[in-house]
Parts: structure tokens; sequence; C-alpha cells
């Protein structure tokens, strides 16, 4: 059984061809790139969504369903780089960045939680799954991937840095399925996301993960209120700034266009894009903690 579920390998253009053969890893051809957008509608949504509801929706699940989305309408990105080429996944995981607390050091430290097909859920599956997910990693050890984590640390630090290549390699060029190792199956999946904003920043370029198999990765900045030029006027509106980073072997301009068009549209028209809610709408928006 292999460890990532893929359909084939594609054609690739010349440009394709060529930068794969140029760039040798994850650490040579990253580039960089931000979009803000306009969340006054969204912050409405999740406001909505919560009195109508009394559940804690808040914009880092909004985000699992559009990054989904986006996989599913650039199939060109949701790709795993092996052996010199692009290879189509079968499925689309999108890996959120979960800061957890050692309870006996105090210490912090970053795990994660893999969301699986979130274009297919609803809002509702995508928050019992990541609530459910983020428990497990918080208990430490209770995840595949935690476990894994704990393996790597009992490596002595020289050794480090070529068990963590040896398993790349095993793992997404060989492909084939660790868990027997106790390396879990495709753990980090399609994308990364980290919530900044959660952290009160509103800006910051997080570094691509070499042994994670994933070629771009999105960092959500806070949502706060900005002047903002609306029909040749000023305006104060709730803004949040996307940066992300990616692998120019895999991404480029026109790809990164069409990603930010279908994130632009589905958080700046959320009523009409996310399952609809029943009650009035939310006349008030403020940026609260609703990305927490």
């Amino acid at each position: 059984m292999p460890n990532v579920d893929l359909e084939g390998r594609l054609e690739l253009s010349t440009f394709r061809h060529i930068s794969l053969g140029t760039w040798r890893t994850a650490y040579d051809p990253s580039i960089y790139g931000s979009a803000t957008i306009n969340m006054d509608e969204a912050v409405r949504y999740v406001e909505t969504f919560r009195r109508a509801t009394g559940r804690h929706l808040t914009v880092s699940h909004l985000m699992a369903k559009v990054i989904g989305v986006v996989l599913e309408e650039v199939p060109e990105l949701n790709v795993l780089l092996r052996w010199g080429g692009l290879y189509q996944r079968a499925k689309i995981g999108v890996f959120f960045q979960v800061a957890i607390e050692d309870p006996q050091s105090g210490k912090i430290d970053l795990s994660g939680v893999k969301i699986e097909q979130p274009h297919r859920k609803s809002l509702p599956q995508i928050m019992d799954e990541f609530e459910s997910r983020a428990t497990e990693v918080r208990r430490k050890n209770g995840s595949e991937l935690e476990r894994s984590r704990s393996l790597l640390r009992r490596v002595p630090g020289m050794l480090v840095g070529p068990a963590v290549r040896a398993i790349t390699f095993l793992a997404y060029v060989l492909n084939l399925d660790l868990r027997w190792l106790g390396v879990p199956k495709d753990p980090f999946g399609s994308v990364m996301v980290t919530n900044i904003g959660s952290l009160g920043l509103d800006n910051a370029y997080a570094p691509l993960v070499p042994f994670s198999g994933v070629p771009f990765l999105v960092a959500m900045g806070a949502i706060h209120e900005a002047p903002v030029a609306v029909g040749g006027r000023v305006e104060v509106r709730n803004v949040m700034r996307l940066s992300a980073t990616f692998d120019h072997r895999v991404m480029d301009g026109l790809h990164a266009s069409r990603a930010v068009a279908i994130l632009r549209r589905w958080l700046e028209e959320p009523f009409e894009h996310f399952e609809s809610i029943e009650g009035p709408r939310v006349e008030g928006a403020s940026a609260g903690s609703t990305n927490a």
C-alpha cells in the first residue's frame, strides 16, 4: 500500500519541465505573495453562524473549506513532487499548524492537524474533525503524528537531519507506507495553513517544510480594521492579509491569481458560497476573535 494515493504522473509544460531540473529541493525555489481580503461579510457570517447554532465557528474553519475548494478547482496545485516529476494527488488534505504546550516543561512546540477532503464537508463536520484532532495532538502522543515526533526526539541531534531525509525519501520519493515504522500515512496532506492572526500578527511568511512534501503554505493574518478605498472614498473595513510561500517548481503567478480569486470570492461573499444559516444576519461586525 502506498504512503500517498496518486492518480498518475502529469504531462508537463516546457517551463515546468525545466524548473523541475533547475531546483533540487524546496530550499531553493521559494517565492512569496500576499493578498488583502475584505472580511466584513466573513465576520458577519461567523457571528450569524454562532448566534444561530451556538457553536464557535472561526475563520480557520472557513479557510479549511475554501482551501479545499481552491485545490479542487486548481488541481495543478494538489500534487506531489517526486522523481523529478509532478504527480496528481487523489485526495485533498489541509494541514493546520497547532501550538501545543509540554505539560512538564511548559515549553511551546508546534504540531498540527490534517483535515481530509474539507471541500466535501459541511462547516459543522470540519469543526468536529478539527476539534477532535486538535485534542488528540494536545494530549501528546495521542495521535500518529505525535508518536512519530516522539520517535524523532529520541534520535541524537547529529542524526536527526539524516533520519528526516531518509524518511522523506522513503515516504515521498519511493512513496512507501511507513506506518509499520511509526510514521503516519501522508501526515501533512496537500497544503499547510498557519493562523498567525491568533498570535496578533497581521503579516508573516512561513518557510516551506522540505520533509512535508507540501508545495505551498498559507499564513492567515489577524482580522483588523483598515482604511480602504471604495468607489473613490475612504471607508474603514475589516481586512485580513493572506501571505503565501510556495514552490516555484509547482506554482506560478497564474496559479496564484486563480487561487486568490477563489479565496476572495468565498470569503468576501460567504452567504452566497457557504451553507445557508437559519435566522437573521448580524448587522454589525467587529474583528473580535473570529479568526481564533
